[in-house]
């Protein structure tokens, strides 16, 4: 195993682990996360500042208590550790360059074909969009946008150190990490169905519509949250969850019935598939836990830790 700069990690001595208090423990987690979001009263929209700033400082106060909660499954639970809380839900310096960059990287080439998308409709091309990119007022104007800090800000900060820092580590010990990284974005999942009542309550469409759309919401919060479980578990950092998160949600899901239609459809089409391809043979190597040191939650897995091994 590879040591970090402070020292080994210690291996954790694999008794049976109490799986009901792990998974108990995340569940109480999800509702402290969702059920934060309710403290307030108001027949305000979701999207109304007021609500945002209050909302997003509910979660905020959840993340920040988030490891005292596995400190306590730590004692409930007993079992050993030989690193802090916060190492284990992947907030630590060692090799954070990497894991900030990579997995990034890694995201932005299964978008590859939406990038290509709106780089052919935008009247100065490529140019145009890494102007865009880069352009100071534009971030000034972000920053001061309170929806735009809410869903590129504390949405993926809090959301990852919640649903994937504090929630994989308990759950890797009794599950293993590969089944863990299944089971963790089930909470995710499932907390997104409180938009329902918020969808109940404007009364803009019928139940079965709001049903459907829930789940599909539930459909691909899931998928993506196995795609930064395993980022997470791969690197022992959240700082790439974090960045990936926030960068899909200023992509939204890649619109391929819109590529259909386009003129240059072909190439479109290409660029998705490329894209796609290019993931797949990417996502290995670049979530090598060679390049990321040693992993301190892969220490609490149970042999044969697989995903935490070197491909």
């Amino acid at each position: 195993m590879v040591e970090p700069e402070h020292g080994p990690i210690t291996q954790v001595q694999h008794t049976h682990p109490k799986c009901w208090v792990c998974v108990l423990s995340c569940f109480l987690l999800a509702c402290l996360y969702v059920g934060s979001l309710y403290v307030w009263r108001s027949s305000l929209p979701r999207d109304h500042p007021s609500v945002i700033r209050r909302r997003c400082a509910s979660v905020l106060l959840v993340s920040a208590l988030s490891p005292a909660v596995v400190k306590a499954w730590v004692h409930w639970a007993d079992v050993k550790v030989g690193v802090s809380v916060w190492e284990l839900m992947g907030v630590r310096l060692e090799s954070l360059i990497p894991a900030a960059i990579l997995p990034l990287l890694l995201t932005m080439v299964f978008y590859l074909g939406p990038l290509f998308h709106s780089a052919i409709d935008n009247p100065k091309g490529f140019t145009g969009e890494l102007h865009s990119a880069l352009d100071v007022q534009s971030w000034k104007l972000c920053v001061g946008d309170v929806l735009w800090l809410r869903n590129q800000v504390v949405a993926p900060a809090t959301e990852e150190l919640v649903f994937r820092g504090a929630m994989l580590p308990m759950l890797v010990p009794c599950a293993g990490p590969t089944a863990a990284i299944f089971m963790a974005p089930l909470f995710f999942g499932v907390a997104h169905f409180h938009h329902i009542i918020e969808q109940q309550h404007l009364h803009k469409d019928s139940m079965s519509v709001i049903l459907l759309v829930s789940g599909m919401q539930f459909l691909y919060t899931t998928v993506f949250g196995v795609f930064t479980a395993f980022i997470f578990m791969r690197t022992g950092h959240v700082v790439g969850p974090i960045l990936c998160h926030s960068f899909c949600n200023s992509q939204g899901l890649p619109d391929v019935s819109s590529a259909m239609r386009h003129p240059q459809r072909s190439a479109l089409l290409f660029s998705y598939l490329m894209g796609l391809l290019l993931f797949l043979v990417l996502l290995f190597p670049l979530t090598d836990p060679v390049l990321y040191g040693a992993i301190p939650v892969c220490s609490l897995a149970p042999p044969p830790a697989s995903v935490c091994q070197i491909k």
